[in-house]
């Protein structure tokens, strides 16, 4: 089995990276390898389904390029494709005076964003948007919207299929050796003999690119995203998607209310270790990726650092009065029996030697492979460009003459 690439993973930036070079070159041979049964199995099928503006991130850096890039070709393929989607806006909502200093800071990175139309609201024009909401300031965001990112994962994998893209489910890459002209690649049931790597492997990025070789300093830490079900006869609490206003220094959102694509309403999520990689639910427990995770220095730091607000995520896990407590924040009406378990999401997080959560994106190019490290949240949004990134890196750099 000879390809020209091969891009381990069959997430939605893996998908992507399929559906970009295909079309681009057809003549390519590419083979998209998945451990798992099907596509868009961990990140890409558990996330919340929101299209994101890029008002939160840093102007110029690889989130905010990627993500106002990744959103227009999102929408121009969902629209193409007839996949539903809409753009309903979102907003971010400040409960006192401290908060409401933080307010202006991501709405000037949105303005350095280029997003317009953004809207500075008072606590009337809040209750205008969601009348259940208590604030004191906001950000209206017009360009936020939901997705079922599954359906587009869906869409990519078919016509990726039709531009012969070969798709390989249930192989797990074991190991990869280098060769004079690319690698060796085994997997748990055959070996593939490729020119180029492309890793998109998520909770699993990491490892795939220390088998090539790659002396990161880093680690991908699993942490779990709960969310909690509003009750069909409480939806209508939420009209859209509504935010706090996040902590700058922790590269999570807050527990937020979430309207989906088919209409149910997600409040969530927390952040928590998942005590394996991929693990979606408390009884989940891999002891090797667990100790891996907690023995790793920099996750030790991490935890040093952050001991009051990761005790807490812990203490919310496990109380559910806890979390309503703090959806309460935002929406005081929340009582306890408005909500029912929903599902979960893990978040591959990578955190370095030193101790630091590393917010941007980050992805690596070595002589014959391309590694897509860390692809936290808005990767989803993002994965149209991340996907064309890559394959301009691939085509301009080693396959003019094909």
């Amino acid at each position: 089995m000879s390809y020209d690439v091969t891009i381990v993973g069959a997430g939605i930036v893996g998908l992507a990276t399929a559906y970009n070079l295909s079309k681009s070159n057809p003549s390519l041979k590419i083979a998209v390898l998945e451990k798992e049964k099907s596509f868009a199995s961990h990140q890409t099928g558990h996330n919340s389904g929101v299209i994101h503006s890029g008002i939160y991130y840093k102007p110029g850096s690889a989130k905010a390029i990627n993500c106002r890039k990744g959103y227009d070709l999102l929408l121009k393929f969902c629209k193409e494709e007839q996949i539903y989607h809409e753009i309903c806006g979102k907003i971010i909502v400040a409960t006192n005076s401290n908060e409401e200093k933080k307010l202006q800071d991501i709405y000037d990175r949105g303005i350095q964003n280029g997003l317009t139309g953004l809207q500075i609201l008072n606590q009337e024009e809040l209750k205008e948007k969601e009348p259940h909401v208590f604030g004191t300031k906001g950000i209206f965001v017009p360009q936020a919207g939901i997705v079922d990112y599954k359906k587009v994962s869906h869409k990519l994998f078919e016509i990726g299929k039709q531009n012969g893209v070969d798709f390989f489910f249930d192989k797990k890459v074991v190991s990869i050796e280098k060769q004079n002209e690319g690698y060796l690649i085994n997997t748990n049931i055959k070996a593939i003999s490729t020119k180029f790597l492309v890793n998109c492997a998520g909770l699993y990025s990491d490892k795939i690119a220390k088998m090539d070789g790659f002396n990161l300093n880093a680690k991908i830490i699993p942490f779990r995203g709960e969310y909690y079900l509003l009750k069909e006869e409480k939806a209508k609490l939420v009209n859209n998607l509504i935010y706090p206003v996040p902590d700058p220094s922790f590269p999570f959102l807050g527990v937020h209310f979430t309207r989906r694509i088919n209409g149910k309403v997600d409040a969530g999520p927390n952040a928590v270790l998942a005590f394996k990689r991929e693990g979606y639910t408390k009884s989940d427990i891999d002891l090797m990726e667990f100790l891996e995770s907690i023995s790793y220095l920099g996750f030790i730091k991490v935890a040093l650092k952050y001991w009051k607000v990761g005790a807490f995520e812990m203490y919310r896990s496990f109380s559910k009065k806890a979390f309503v407590k703090s959806l309460q924040k935002l929406i005081p009406k929340i009582q306890e029996e408005d909500l029912i378990i929903g599902e979960a999401g893990v978040r591959a997080q990578l955190c370095d030697i030193k101790g630091n959560l590393i917010d941007d994106f980050l992805i690596k190019k070595n002589d014959n492979a391309v590694h897509v490290i860390n692809a936290p949240s808005p990767a989803a949004t993002s994965s149209l460009n991340i996907g064309k990134e890559i394959s301009s890196i691939i085509l301009d750099n080693f396959f003019n003459e094909i």
